[in-house]
Parts: structure tokens; C-alpha cells; sequence
């Protein structure tokens, strides 16, 4: 690295010192502006005001680079688009989500493409111009897609908990059904009894109940819950308390049913990941394992036969 990369690294690290230092500077109150707050909301902790400061301001330039990446889901007030429910379904129901997510895709499409030029200016690590060209065009794309891929991430992780914490709640939902209470209260019920163990299923029920006191008809809000949480087996749930609801017949009959189907689908599922692993650890032990273990085996044997042949071979 000649002198003329290594001062230019320097000072950008500074200039990116400063620049941190500025902005914190402009968003972490002064001491007045503490005891100032502390007199008007004594139980206020202001210690980490500045990291609201911070949401905000980022926040405010998201939503200022959203519309570059496309316009958000305009489908009425009463329907919900596409990119709106992948979020509901990740967990993410502030109104501005949507928003967000499409303005972090502006920076990072622009800002990652950016960042490799930068980096390649410093240290000089040009190629041809195609290879420059392909190498920001895949940076931009990689942003473009990042946020995609993370979302879909906290999608299937978050589907993952609340499948298989649904069969408890069925159970617990048939208990309050039998014990004399109406089906809004048990879902409202769960919803508070399932706090500690799975907080992802009771925010969902506590929402479906807080629709039900609302107004909101049963059907309506029953199917919200299956859109908002996504799975195929909460679908099947939805209809069949609907339909229960319709014609009369036991709730807690066929909720037990449910839930006998759902431990049995996730005894299959956990059979079939059983049945998968002998054949995913044959890629370990072939490649890093099976040689680790001939080179402990046959190496003193190499090297004895070794020793004892090319004394010979030589005279």
C-alpha cells in the first residue's frame, strides 16, 4: 500500500469521526437539556433520548427515499397489498412499514454500490471497465434484494414459533370453551395466558380480541388473524370455527380435532427432519472428517513403510 492510499484512509477515517461526532453532538442533549426534561417528566429516562433522536431522524430519511424504490401498496383502506402483508406476517404492523422498508431498499441500492466504488478508488483495485461495471452492478443489486431476503427471514422464523406454539393455545382455547366461557373471551383469554411462553400468538389473539370488543364481526376478524399470521393450518382454523360459529355445532369438539392434526403434522415434521440428517451429515464426514481420520490411521504406516523402502531403494 503506497503512502498516497494510506493518507487517504486516514483521512477519511476522520472525516467519518467527525462527521459521527457532529451528528451526536446535534442529537445527544446537553445537561440543561436534561435536568429540563427531568423537571417536567421526573420518571422520564433521558439517557437514551438521543437514540430516539436517531430513530427519528433515520426514520424521516427513509421515508424520504421511499418513493424512489416504488410506490407503497395503494389498495383501499379495507384491502391490504401484497409487500403490507409479507410485513404483518414478519411481525411489523406500524403504519409506516411499508415505507421504511422500501426507502431502506433506496439506500442500500445506492449506498452499497457507493461504498465498493469508494473502496476500490482507495485502493486502487481497478479491472477492465466491464469488471468494474458487473462488480456495482451486483453490489446495487445485493442491496436491492438484501432486504427481501431478511424479510422472508423473519417471516419463516416468526410462522416457525407460532406453528408450533398453536396446538397449546388450541388446547387452551378448548378448555376455556368447555369451562362455560364464549369464544371471544377464550381467544381474548389465551391471548393473555400465552404471554410468557409465546409472545408472537398472544399480540395475535390480543389483537383479534381487541377487534371483537371493537365491533368488528367475528368472521372478519377471525380471518384477519389467519392473514395476519400466514399459515396454511390457521386458514383451515379460521374456516372451521367459522363454519362452527354458522351451523351450531361444538367448538371444542373440533378443536380438539385441530389440535390432535397439528401435533400430528409437527410429530411428521420432525420425523422427516430426523429421517434428512444421516443423509446431511455425509458432507462432513466425507470431506472433513473421513480424510482428518485415514491421515491419523494410515500415516504412521506411510511414513514406516517409508522409512524402510528408500533405504534400500538407495543402496
Amino acid at each position: 500500500m503506497s503512502i498516497l492510499n494510506i493518507v487517504l484512509l486516514v483521512s477519511l477515517f476522520f472525516l467519518l469521526a467527525s462527521l459521527a461526532y457532529l451528528v451526536l453532538w446535534r442529537w445527544i442533549p446537553d445537561d440543561f437539556e436534561n435536568r429540563r426534561l427531568g423537571l417536567i417528566e421526573p420518571g422520564r429516562a433521558t439517557s437514551h433520548n438521543w437514540i430516539h433522536r436517531m430513530q427519528s431522524k433515520l426514520t424521516a430519511w427513509l421515508l424520504a427515499l421511499a418513493p424512489w424504490a416504488g410506490s407503497a401498496d395503494a389498495h383501499g383502506a379495507t384491502q391490504i397489498g401484497p409487500l403490507q402483508l409479507r410485513l404483518l406476517n414478519a411481525g411489523l404492523r406500524s403504519g409506516m412499514a411499508v415505507s421504511v422498508f422500501l426507502g431502506l431498499k433506496t439506500l442500500l441500492t445506492l449506498g452499497l454500490p457507493a461504498c465498493v466504488a469508494l473502496l476500490m478508488w482507495v485502493f486502487q483495485a481497478r479491472g477492465s471497465g466491464l469488471l468494474d461495471g458487473t462488480v456495482l452492478m451486483v453490489s446495487a443489486a445485493s442491496g436491492y434484494y438484501i432486504p427481501d431476503l431478511v424479510l422472508r427471514q423473519l417471516v419463516r422464523q416468526r410462522q416457525k414459533i407460532l406453528f408450533h406454539a398453536l396446538p397449546d393455545a388450541l388446547d387452551l382455547m378448548r378448555l376455556c370453551v368447555q369451562a362455560g366461557l364464549g369464544l371471544d373471551a377464550a381467544i381474548e383469554r389465551v391471548g393473555r395466558e400465552m404471554r410468557l411462553s409465546c409472545p408472537q400468538l398472544s399480540d395475535e389473539f390480543a389483537l383479534t380480541g381487541l377487534a371483537l370488543r371493537a365491533g368488528s364481526s367475528r368472521a372478519q376478524a377471525l380471518r384477519n388473524l389467519s392473514q395476519r399470521m400466514g399459515l396454511p393450518d390457521v386458514e383451515g382454523l379460521v374456516a372451521m370455527l367459522i363454519q362452527a360459529d354458522r351451523f351450531g355445532t361444538s367448538i371444542s369438539e373440533s378443536l380438539e380435532v385441530h389440535s390432535d392434526a397439528l401435533r400430528t403434522r409437527r410429530r411428521l415434521i420432525a420425523e422427516e427432519a430426523a429421517a434428512k440428517l444421516p443423509i446431511k451429515l455425509l458432507i462432513p464426514l466425507i470431506f472433513c472428517v473421513f480424510p482428518a481420520l485415514m491421515t491419523v490411521l494410515l500415516g504412521p504406516v506411510v511414513i514406516s513403510i517409508t522409512q524402510h523402502l528408500f533405504p534400500l531403494v538407495h543402496s
